[in-house]
């Protein structure tokens, strides 16, 4: 049996739980519940904190895991990212106050204040710098004022925080994160682990495309399939109506609404979006 660990809380549990139901596989039905068997699929959801599945799947006690980038880096686990799920984006960034640092170069030899030690530890072995790395489990951004640290490092959506305890970000961004599927780095290959790949990449691209049909005369296809090549090749089929055809194909959803009018331009008819609910390429 699979053994997969999942989120038990936090804005990762959610969305996770959401995109196996969406795959086809049974979830929990009360958040208190800490294992679920799915006995159809072969498959044992364990339900962790989201800082300890990179610990429990990189040791191999799990096979596998959902959890942030940032966890996984942090972590410092042999456990390896298989799949971005596309989901619990974050940013992760300097900042200071603006009088002390302006430019991460001036961050060597400073105090980091972070609840990332690892990501930061990381991004300064990569760039070659030393620093004093502080950890703290929250609120960062007081390190700076309570005389903790010279610098933090933290998630960052708006800044509008930061900017309240009188710091500005410095630098590009130290980790852009979002919700993966990890693995133990060593794993033998297995039929199980890719068809919940492949399971899991049906959802990613369901919830990126739809699928688009309209119908267009035969002289104006060239046009028209220019607009919608599809994913290897858009359906084609003749119609009742001498010199008209009927195509499907596959579209970005974010486009759909500019390409159903330029469509229309070009004289394609009858256009219509279908939403999908779960595919496999």
């Amino acid at each position: 049996m699979l053994r997969i660990a999942i989120p038990n809380k936090g804005t990762l549990s959610g969305p996770a739980a959401q995109m196996l139901r969406e795959a086809g596989y049974q979830q929990r039905g009360d958040d208190r519940d800490l294992i679920c068997r799915d006995e159809a699929n072969d498959v044992e959801f364990f339900y962790l904190r989201p800082r300890d599945i990179a610990t429990y799947v990189g040791s191999g006690d799990l096979d596998l895991g959902i959890t942030g980038r940032d966890l996984l880096v942090d972590s410092a686990s042999p456990a390896e990212e298989m799949l971005d799920l596309d989901f619990g984006a974050a940013t992760f960034r300097f900042a200071a106050r603006p009088e002390t640092v302006s430019d991460v170069d001036q961050i060597a030899g400073r105090r980091i204040a972070t609840a990332y030690p690892g990501v930061v530890e990381r991004y300064l072995a990569e760039h070659g710098t030393t620093a004093s790395v502080i950890r703290l489990d929250g609120a960062v951004e007081n390190a700076v004022r309570l005389g903790v640290a010279d610098v933090v490092a933290d998630v960052v959506s708006t800044g509008a925080t930061l900017r309240q305890a009188g710091l500005a970000i410095i630098g590009e961004p130290i980790l852009h994160s979002s919700a993966v599927l990890i693995r133990q780095g060593e794993a033998p290959a297995n039929g199980q682990v890719d068809q919940l790949v492949r399971r899991l990449h049906g959802v990613l691209v369901a919830r990126r495309y739809v699928m688009l049909a309209y119908d267009v005369r035969a002289d104006l296809l060239d046009q028209a399939t220019a607009l919608t090549p599809g994913i290897e090749s858009p359906t084609i089929s003749p119609l009742h109506r001498e010199g008209w055809v009927a195509v499907e194909a596959l579209v970005l959803r974010q486009d759909v609404h500019r390409i159903m009018d330029e469509l229309y331009d070009v004289g394609a008819r009858a256009i219509l979006v279908t939403v999908l609910h779960a595919c496999r390429l």
